[in-house]
């Protein structure tokens, strides 16, 4: 990949000076804690002055209790009301892309009502979301499906997928499926890696995948997709990346 296509996300307290040393961009997770788009605490503000000082970012929206595909409409107006001043945030910082949730949780919703409920919710909401793609990522969903299937009936080149490969790894144990799925509405990707049992954000060369292997598969199936690297500290990673000859 090359640097204009990676980025580092600020749960690391490395990842502005990392980025600015390499040349990367950072994902802003400052906010993923929607009360702190309300009431930004001084060290949340600190970090986040830190990080705009990177001149490329990525967005990432608030996730906590928040479903576009809801059953209750009051929760589903809520996630709309977050994700809108998410938006907002998003664009005052020069994101061109928004990372979101899916929202989904087994045994609450069923395929049959997620995808069809997710993709009117996201319909509805990108009617004034020119100038930012939203990106869906894949926590605790143990298929790809429902993804693809919000993804083919949004039908709009401004909702696209964020493969989280950590996240499919854990939950299903074979990425496969999720590369042939989602390749062409990939266009961002987590990176970090785990033993397949538990979501842990390891370093990229510490757990069960092969994530040089991972990488070479993503750049021949999406070669336009970015890059997030969810790990902590970012350095060891980045410079993982260099050694294997994955980053130029």
């Amino acid at each position: 990949m090359r640097r204009e296509q990676l980025f580092l996300s600020t749960i690391a307290d490395d990842a502005a000076q990392v980025a600015q040393e390499f040349g990367l961009g950072v994902e802003l997770a400052q906010f993923c804690l929607a009360e702190n788009m309300d009431a930004t605490p001084p060290d949340v503000q600190a970090s986040l002055d830190a990080s705009l000082e990177v001149p490329r970012r990525v967005f990432h929206a608030p996730f906590a209790e928040l479903c576009p595909a809801a059953i209750d409409p009051l929760v589903r107006a809520v996630t709309r009301q977050r994700f809108l001043q998410a938006a907002a945030l998003a664009k005052r910082y020069g994101a061109e892309k928004m990372v979101v949730h899916s929202g989904f949780i087994p045994l609450v919703y069923y395929p049959e009502w997620f995808a069809p409920q997710s993709a009117a919710f996201w319909r509805d909401f990108l009617v004034d979301m020119d100038g930012l793609t939203l990106c869906v990522e894949n926590v605790m969903e143990t298929s790809p499906d429902a993804l693809r299937q919000i993804a083919e009936q949004v039908d709009d080149p401004r909702l696209r997928i964020c493969l989280d490969v950590g996240h499919a790894f854990c939950q299903s144990g074979d990425l496969a499926p999720w590369l042939d799925a989602l390749a062409p509405y990939i266009s961002h990707v987590h990176l970090h890696n785990n033993h397949g049992s538990f979501d842990e954000h390891l370093a990229l060369y510490d757990g069960a995948l092969d994530m040089a292997a991972v990488i070479r598969q993503l750049e021949a199936l999406a070669p336009q997709a970015t890059y997030t690297l969810e790990v902590r500290p970012a350095r060891a990673s980045v410079e993982w990346l260099l050694k294997e000859g994955l980053l130029s």
